[in-house]
């Protein structure tokens, strides 16, 4: 896979990546896609959480997702990096339908790219709805304690106004520096 517009020659930037997948064994999925984006020209794997469960956001007639939370260091803008992770949701067989937070077999988000605030038709940073999200704010926090989230406060803030969460660690991903 090729690496996509750089910010510029060493200027590597700090970005969290959202994992989910219900489909076509979700663990393997994950855990596929870690090993992807370690493996990604321009990007470097530094620490990933552990595996978590969560019911499914939208129609409930779908299996449970598998959740993580990756931090990486890109040399990639923020648009080069969503290219990327779409190419790899592509590899996964990632089809995407008008219905919205339906199954998938692997769904990868930019979380936050360093303190940017990023609005455009394509691609909005900080991600929209994380604050309400147990499966994104729960792993992000177990692997960057004390993060603040541009716009929005500190995570651990955000973490206690999150109603009693049902989420539930089910594995630590094995991937990783």
């Amino acid at each position: 896979m090729q690496a996509v517009r750089l910010t510029g020659q060493g200027m590597a930037k700090q970005a969290y990546i959202g994992l989910g997948s219900n489909l076509q064994d979700p663990e393997n999925q994950i855990r596929r896609a870690l090993l992807t984006m370690q493996g990604l020209p321009g990007v470097e794997l530094l620490k990933s959480s552990s595996l978590y469960q969560s019911q499914p956001m939208g129609p409930s007639e779908q299996p449970d997702f598998v959740n993580a939370v990756a931090k990486v260091s890109t040399v990639l803008d923020p648009t080069g990096l969503l290219t990327v992770l779409q190419r790899i949701e592509h590899l996964h067989q990632r089809v995407r339908k008008p219905q919205r937070w339906g199954p998938r077999t692997l769904d990868l988000d930019i979380l936050l790219y360093e303190d940017l605030e990023i609005d455009t038709k394509r691609l909005r940073i900080p991600h929209p709805g994380m604050s309400e999200r147990e499966f994104v704010l729960i792993p992000l926090q177990e692997i960057e304690k004390d993060l603040i989230i541009p716009g929005q406060g500190s995570l651990s803030e955000m973490i206690e106004k999150l109603p009693c969460y049902r989420l539930k660690k089910i594995a630590t991903p094995h991937v990783g520096p």
